[in-house]
């Protein structure tokens, strides 16, 4: 398997521990919400839930990258990713709801500028993502 094929199914195994852990966070922040009789506007709660152990596609993705077994630093490298994700994800949320603020929910009344700010500011946010999940998948392969 060459390397670049590696980095794919590393970015999978590190999108694979966000989704298990975002399940978790989800549910978490849906019982919190119920029970405070509140719901926050960003949806993601107070901060990452950290799940390490893997579902079933999380798995198979580590056999395939790790056939040897996982090293010691993965279970760190994901820890940290999954946290940094939320970073991002809440950054993403935040610029959403303040354009939104400024320039109303639907896209369809925006400037043609208006949609230019819109789209670029989510592919900043998305290009940042890109690359430093980019970043940590080769960390991971070592």
């Amino acid at each position: 398997m060459g390397r670049e094929e590696l980095l794919g199914l590393s970015e999978l195994f590190l999108q694979e521990a966000v989704y298990r852990s975002r399940a978790t966070q989800a549910a978490g922040t849906a019982l919190a919400q119920l029970a405070a009789d509140t719901q926050r506007q960003c949806g993601l709660g107070d901060g990452p839930a950290i799940v390490l152990d893997l579902s079933e596609r999380g798995r198979e993705l580590a056999t395939q990258l790790f056939p040897s077994g996982l090293s010691p630093h993965v279970p760190a490298l994901v820890r940290e990713w999954v946290e940094r994700q939320d970073v991002l994800d809440r950054e993403r949320n935040h610029f959403l709801k303040a354009f939104r603020q400024r320039h109303g929910f639907d896209r369809a009344k925006y400037t043609a500028e208006q949609l230019v700010q819109f789209e670029e500011g989510l592919e900043r946010v998305n290009a940042q993502v890109v690359a430093e999940r980019r970043a940590v998948a080769e960390k991971l392969l070592g």
